[in-house]
């Protein structure tokens, strides 16, 4: 492991008696990490060669070796060379994805995190990724469905409702929880690729001759051979690699370990047969080009390997639904997404969560998607321009990290980086031309979501500046109160401060008005910090202020929520004893007027409002009884 990387988690050689473990993670990292990219040869060959598809090419010898070539060395230079080599050791204490990526950028002196247009580009990577996870669903149990059609025409008018009705379905169980359905994620994956590579071997071993398509050669011909045309039809190759983000987006749960080992003897192998196989079917049979996938399977097989498909496109979409559920939780952490409702679904597993408001935004988006575009491939057409726009956003920041963080020079950093940055810009510029054609559709949610996300942190930041106009020093408050010695009722007072330094204008406000303080008072903070997690025993810092004051700094990571009772209950370690039938929390509600002087947009500021009104109130965010809860208002002029 390089030195220069501290941040790295050490990999160890497991003993003996771990050896149960691994499996089951290796089991469960092919149902989770790979069922994104386990499910595109559903639709990958078949988008570039069917006559419904915008920019298929004919079904010539040459061509289906040239398109072979370009999804080998896709997945060769892209999958195993950029990410499994590269990027997953970019980790932060073992998590990745592009946010925890961006916290392992070094801050500049005197700020927390790191400012400016980085922040900006990762923002829109994130909001990407969301596009990613509305289309993902929609095409892969559309792909599947479609299997019907090649079994018998006259079932073709019940593909649409029936993908309607199994997302519904899948969206409805969220709520349950994954761990249920988690324990069959792998077993059903495993499946799933054992059929890949079965189909696949039986039609290349009638024509071994397609295996010649591993020679770079025949990709260099076909871009020679179809200039322009050539070049677009990476847009239909980009779908090969569509699950690539996910590797890294999900190594906090399962490690670079497991995630490397399924890649290269199970997945890999099983992805390149069946692709190679779909590639020897069409030189046998081109009119196989209208659905290549099903066309690999014999009569007799086509109905089992439609309940398979189904069964690994559900696997696959429940990824990217958990995926957009911990990313919403990462964002809401580091401040760039307002408050949601995170419920946890397992007692054992921190990182399973389910949040409702996002639950139903992705199956509205879903639905929408598969009534306006109707089949696989035109929904494909849509396909790719988010997930290609992240992958060239990890590259930019994975070249900050590794020069300004493990201090590469960059004779050693530019190399890699330009190489991936060269082919995701390919990438990107080929699915750029589908904008018109489906493609504006994931932008325009990406933009939505980054305009929210932008709003928030700068309102907040807005809100927090006008509030610390308003904080006094606390130790004149007090001095103040040890002057005045004001009557003190029985009990423990809470007040919520998000400045950890001066007097919560919240305390302020009920000591001016009510004039009564109580026995204990603690001045609680949260604070959330770059890391993924905080540990329970490095999480309170419990600081007596004399005369019954309290400081609290409760630290969460960005994959944890706050649960302010359990913390104050662990306080008790610490010398604070509290009693939560004789607690109150005290928090203040801002009611916003766009009417400020600050530079924000009024657009901005009435967006703000809104998001504000309509954000999880802080009282069930951070788990508090509301019957024990104390809400003052103020009015902020923004």
């Amino acid at each position: 492991m390089d030195a220069a990387a501290p941040n790295r988690v050490a990999e160890i050689s497991a003993p003996p008696h771990a050896h149960g473990a691994r499996s089951a993670l290796l089991l469960g990292a092919l149902g989770v990490v790979f069922g994104d990219i386990g499910t595109s040869p559903l639709y990958a060959i078949k988008e570039c060669f069917s006559p419904e598809s915008a920019h298929h090419v004919p079904t010539t010898p040459e061509n289906v070796l040239g398109i072979l070539s370009l999804v080998f060395w896709s997945l060769m230079l892209v999958v195993t060379v950029k990410y499994l080599t590269f990027i997953l050791k970019a980790d932060n204490q073992g998590a990745g994805g592009i946010l925890a990526l961006l916290a392992l950028v070094p801050p500049k002196k005197g700020q927390r995190s790191p400012a400016g247009p980085l922040v900006l580009l990762v923002l829109f990577g994130a909001a990407l990724l969301y596009g990613d996870g509305v289309i993902t669903p929609a095409i892969s149990v559309l792909s599947a469905m479609e299997g019907l059609e090649v079994a018998t025409s006259t079932l073709k008018p019940a593909v649409v409702p029936l993908t309607v009705g199994i997302l519904l379905g899948l969206f409805l169980v969220q709520k349950r929880g994954t761990e249920g359905i988690g324990k069959v994620f792998g077993p059903v994956t495993l499946v799933w690729f054992i059929a890949l590579a079965v189909l696949g071997a039986r039609w290349i071993v009638t024509n071994p001759s397609v295996l010649a398509a591993v020679d770079p050669r025949h990709a260099l011909h076909f871009f020679a051979d179809h200039k322009g045309h050539g070049f677009l039809l990476l847009g239909s190759v980009v779908l090969c690699i569509t699950g690539g983000e996910a590797l890294y987006a999900d190594m906090g749960h399962f490690g670079r370990g497991p995630i490397r080992t399924a890649w290269f003897s199970v997945v890999w192998p099983a992805l390149l047969l069946n692709y190679f196989g779909q590639g020897a079917c069409l030189l046998q049979n081109p009119d196989a080009a209208k659905n290549p996938f099903y066309a690999l399977v014999p009569s007799w097989a086509l109905y089992p390997t439609v309940a398979i498909a189904t069964a690994a496109t559900i696997v696959a979409s429940q990824a990217l639904i958990s995926g957009a559920f911990s990313l919403t939780q990462q964002a809401v952490q580091l401040g760039y997404f307002p408050r949601v409702t995170i419920v946890h679904t397992s007692k054992h597993t921190e990182g399973q969560i389910y949040i409702p408001e996002i639950n139903r935004a992705l199956l509205v988006a879903c639905i929408y998607l598969v009534f306006e575009f109707h089949s696989s491939n035109s929904l494909a057409a849509a396909y790719g321009i988010a997930v290609t726009g992240t992958m060239g956003i990890t590259t930019i920041v994975y070249f900050v990290v590794v020069t300004r963080r493990w201090g590469w020079p960059l004779w050693k950093a530019l190399p890699p980086v330009l190489v991936f940055l060269g082919i995701d810009l390919a990438f990107f510029g080929a699915n750029a031309a589908k904008f018109f054609h489906g493609g504006w559709f994931p932008i325009a949610m990406a933009a939505g979501i980054f305009a929210v996300m932008t709003t928030w942190k700068t309102g907040r930041r807005i809100l927090a500046e006008a509030f610390r106009d308003r904080i006094r020093p606390l130790k004149e408050f007090l001095d103040e109160v040890a002057a005045r010695n004001p009557h003190r009722v029985e009990g423990t007072a809470v007040f919520m401060a998000s400045n950890p330094e001066g007097t919560p204008p919240v305390l302020l406000h009920h000591f001016k008005h009510n004039r009564v303080l109580h026995e204990q008072v603690v001045l609680l903070s949260v604070v959330s910090e770059r890391v993924p997690e905080i540990p329970a025993d490095q999480r309170l810092e419990v600081i007596d202020l004399s005369n019954g004051f309290y400081r609290v700094t409760a630290r969460y990571g960005f994959m944890q929520t706050p649960h302010v009772p359990s913390a104050l209950a662990a306080c008790r370690d610490e010398g604070l004893a509290i009693v939560p039938k004789m607690t109150s929390y005290y928090l203040g509600r801002e009611t916003l007027l766009p009417t400020g002087r600050s530079n924000m947009s009024r657009w901005r500021k009435g967006l703000f409002a809104f998001v504000s009104r309509n954000a999880r109130p802080a009282t069930a965010y951070f788990g508090l009884p509301p019957e024990s809860v104390v809400e003052l208002g103020m009015q902020i002029d923004l």
